[in-house]
């Protein structure tokens, strides 16, 4: 079949890949249009496809709230000066607001992207890599939808480092829209922001985490000398502690150390009107886990010295 000037286009626009390659692609994908992307990414002449194994642990956290569903993402960059850019931004909250409607949070990249007709959210990622001229990731994604009476509310700190998304349950529909409970779950997000507990309370926490730290508090004890017979009843309170410190209901409270959260959850209940209960919560903290590249400017310097 004839390869108009257009079709060239459009596929270069996509790939960032050069002319004449977009117009082999297409000759040799017979104009299939996605067969040519995927026949230049098998020749490593897509931008896009380059920068993929580039590690991106930079970025940006964004949440949005709209009533009674809010979402929180995660978006990697490969640099802090990119996650600064306003086209990286706008990209992020658009992904942001996509994870907002979407009916699930699974296989964000296959999704029909709504403000696009006939494309996917992978498309506009590649879009985005070409436009930007840096690897993304859409790392993870979650979205809180209210079931019976509660609320949503989400806490992006640090510009972006840190994104905290909650949902509380009320006794009462009334007590979902009153101020104090707004207020109640605005503070407990901070606080899981600042104090990043593992769960709400002792029994989400995998028993298998509990069996671990058991043994690695008995071992350390051992080193330390302490009796044997002794060891299981210190490890006791040291377990205790280690729940009490990693337990949201448990942790003194970030802007009253004197309360528990489940002491200010009580008082808190009281003055909405009804019961507040803390269902469940997600915490991103940007770059979490991924292992950066660490650049040794100097030794670059001096290796491309020798090269010349």
């Amino acid at each position: 079949m004839s390869i108009s000037a257009s079709m060239v286009k459009e596929l270069r626009e996509k790939t960032s890949a050069g002319m004449m390659d977009c117009k082999k692609a297409l000759e040799e994908s017979k104009g299939d249009f996605e067969a040519a992307v995927e026949w230049l990414r098998v020749k490593g002449l897509s931008a896009a496809a380059k920068k993929s194994d580039r590690i991106a642990a930079e970025g940006l956290v964004n949440a949005t709230t709209a009533g009674t569903t809010a979402a929180v993402v995660e978006i990697n960059s490969e640099t802090d000066f990119v996650s600064r850019n306003d086209a990286f931004k706008s990209f992020v909250n658009d992904i942001t607001q996509h994870v907002l409607t979407a009916t699930s949070t699974a296989d964000i990249l296959n999704q029909p992207y709504a403000k696009a007709a006939g494309k996917n959210v992978g498309d506009i990622l590649k879009e985005a890599i070409a436009k930007i001229g840096e690897n993304i990731v859409i790392r993870r994604a979650e979205k809180y939808t209210v079931t019976g009476s509660g609320l949503v509310h989400t806490y992006i700190h640090g510009e972006g480092k840190i994104g905290v998304m909650i949902e509380v349950a009320t006794s009462t529909p009334a007590a979902a829209t009153s101020a104090d409970a707004k207020t109640f779950a605005a503070d407990v997000c901070l606080h899981i922001a600042a104090m990043n507990p593992m769960a709400i309370s002792s029994e989400q926490i995998p028993a298998d985490v509990v069996s671990k730290e058991k043994e690695i508090l008995k071992a350390k004890n051992l080193e330390q000398g302490k009796k044997p017979e002794m060891i299981e009843k210190i490890v006791d309170g040291q377990i205790r502690k280690f729940l009490a410190e990693n337990c949201l209901l448990d942790q003194s409270f970030v802007k009253n150390p004197d309360l528990k959260v489940s002491d200010y959850m009580k008082e808190a209940s009281k003055k909405a009107g009804g019961d507040l209960t803390i269902k469940r919560f997600v915490r991103f903290e940007l770059g979490a886990g991924i292992e950066k590249k660490v650049v040794d400017f100097a030794a670059e310097v001096a290796e491309q010295t020798r090269n010349h």
